[in-house]
C-alpha cells in the first residue's frame, strides 16, 4: 500500500474509513476527546504499518480494525496502569500546606544542624570534647570535666567558647545584631 508515500492516496483512504473507525472507537470509549485522539492515533499507526497490508489476506477495513483494536487495547492497558498507580496513592495522605510548612521548617532546622556539625569539626579538640559530652551525651559540666581529666572551671570555659563559636555559625545574623561580629 502506498499510503505513506502518497498524500492523495492517504486522504482517500482516510475519507473512506474515518467514519467506520470512529464508530469502532466510540463503541469502546465514552470520552469524546479520547475517541478523537484514538482515531487520530489509529491513522498514524496506519501510516507506520501500511507496508504490512496484504490485499489477498483481507479487506482494508479488516486490516484497519486490527490496527484500531491494537491502539484501543494499548489505551485500555495504559488506563489500567494509571488506575493502579492512583490506587496505590489513594488512601495515603498527601501533603497539605501545613505539612509543607513543617517540612520546610525541618529542612531549615537540619541545615542549621549541618552547619553546627561542620563548626564542631572545626573546633579545637579540647572544646569539641567538652561540647559533645555535655550537649550530646547529656553529662553535666562537672561530669564532663571528670571524664576528660580537667578542672571544672576549664571545662566551663571550653564549653562557653564552643557554644559561642557554634552560635555565630548557626545564627550569624543574631551574632551581628548583638555586636559579636
Amino acid at each position: 500500500m502506498r499510503l505513506c508515500e502518497d498524500p492523495v492516496a492517504f486522504e482517500a483512504f482516510y475519507r473512506r474509513h474515518v467514519d467506520a473507525v470512529m464508530r469502532f472507537v466510540v463503541r469502546r470509549v465514552s470520552d469524546p476527546h479520547l475517541a478523537a485522539d484514538l482515531t487520530a492515533d489509529i491513522f498514524l499507526a496506519v501510516l507506520d504499518s501500511a507496508h504490512t497490508y496484504v490485499p489477498g489476506r483481507g479487506s482494508e477495513l479488516a486490516w484497519l480494525y486490527g490496527i484500531a483494536r491494537n491502539v484501543v487495547s494499548a489505551q485500555h492497558r495504559k488506563a489500567a496502569i494509571e488506575a493502579r498507580a492512583a490506587g496505590r496513592v489513594a488512601g495515603r495522605r498527601l501533603m497539605d500546606d501545613d505539612d509543607l510548612t513543617r517540612m520546610e521548617e525541618r529542612i531549615d532546622a537540619e541545615r542549621r544542624m549541618r552547619n553546627a556539625l561542620k563548626a564542631m569539626q572545626a573546633l579545637p579538640e579540647s572544646e569539641r570534647a567538652v561540647l559533645e559530652l555535655v550537649a550530646i551525651d547529656q553529662l553535666t559540666v562537672t561530669e564532663a570535666a571528670k571524664a576528660l581529666g580537667i578542672r571544672h572551671v576549664t571545662a566551663r570555659v571550653r564549653l562557653h567558647r564552643a557554644r559561642r563559636t557554634l552560635k555565630n555559625v548557626i545564627s550569624p545574623s543574631a551574632a551581628y545584631q548583638e555586636g559579636r561580629i
